[in-house]
Formats: structure tokens, sequence, C-alpha cells
């Protein structure tokens, strides 16, 4: 997922959006604040860490590095992610599994992550230019929720006590706020033209 957003900073960050990448960055510090009390396995904590490491990279890379910021379009990614957050950390505080402070941080991890996409979005929709890197990156984010849902459903029926509506909910969300962007990379894809979202 963040590798695709990596390979596109390593040249410049044109048709990405900063709010979209540091709302990722919120979603994984607040989703493993585990990572110091709860050890699960070695790979568990490499995985979490590479996630937190190039999600808060991508965002340093944007913000500051001097030639990756340069192509970065402000003035275009103008989302005001306050829309996002509130309601977020509002509805964790009260539709959660239990009220503590980890498990109300990673629900809102959940719903923080089910929409933010939406700057990114917004972004494509506002610049009509969409390359074929960012056109793919978005796609995949896309995907890669899609699989998830698929391995929830192959979860639930292999797994007696797998029931997560809250996960499953968000997810579905995430994948629903996807679904106009599939359609149109797809036929762009299909009618081999480039990719263009409606005004």
């Amino acid at each position: 997922m963040l590798a695709l957003s990596c390979l596109n900073l390593s040249t410049d960050s044109a048709g990405i959006s900063l709010k979209t990448q540091e709302l990722y960055a919120l979603v994984f510090v607040t989703r493993y604040l585990d990572i110091f009390d709860r050890f699960a396995s070695v790979y568990n904590l490499i995985m979490k860490l590479i996630f937190l490491g190039s999600s808060l990279s991508i965002v340093w890379y944007m913000r500051r590095h001097k030639v990756v910021r340069r192509s970065y379009d402000k003035d275009q990614d103008t989302f005001r992610y306050q829309f996002i957050v509130l309601p977020c950390l509002l509805l964790a505080l009260v539709v959660n599994h239990k009220f503590t402070f980890k498990e109300v941080m990673w629900t809102f991890s959940l719903y923080v992550e089910a929409v933010a996409i939406l700057p990114q979005l917004v972004l494509l929709q506002r610049t009509r230019n969409i390359d074929n890197l960012t056109g793919q990156y978005v796609f995949l984010l896309g995907a890669y929720r899609a699989l998830y849902i698929l391995n929830w459903i192959y979860r639930y029926l292999t797994e007696p006590y797998f029931v997560h509506w809250i996960t499953w909910t968000a997810g579905l969300v995430q994948t629903l706020l996807y679904a106009d962007f599939f359609y149109y990379y797809i036929m762009s894809w299909k009618n081999n033209v480039k990719l263009e979202l409606p005004a």
C-alpha cells in the first residue's frame, strides 16, 4: 500500500494528497499503541514498525524534502481533515468494544482509515490530471481494502469467534468510497484512455 506512494515520492509528489498521507500516519500511530506493551511475534512487530516508519517518512518527505515538497500542490490539496478527525474521534468515544484508551484509539484508527482516502479523491477530482502511477496507487489502496473484506469473510466462516462488526462496517464504508473511482479506473483501462474523474 505505502510502497507505491514511496515510489512516486522518490521522484515527485504531484497528484498525491499530503492530507491523506497524514491521515494514514495518524491511523498507524493510533492503531499500534500496543507496540510498547504487547508482543505478538517478531513478524508482527516488524510489520508495525514498517507501517509506522513508512507512513511518517512519506509525510516528512512531502513536507520537508527540498525536491519532493516543490512538486506537492498544496493549493489543490485543500480538504479540511478536521471534518474527518473530529467526527471519527467522537464516534470512537461512543461506539467501541471497550471504553479504554487503547481500545478507543484502535477504534478511532478504523474510522479514520475508512475515510482517509477522501482528501486524495477530492484532489484527483479537482485537478483532473491523473497520471498512471497515481491512478494505480489509489486503485491498489482500494483493492487492498476489498481483499481485506474477503479475508474477513473467510475468517468468519472458519473461525467461530471472529465477529468484529466495527471493523467490518468501517471496511465496507471504505470500499464503498472507492466504488466510483473503481468504475472510472476500470473504464479507462478497458477503453485504453487516460483516467479522468468527473467534476
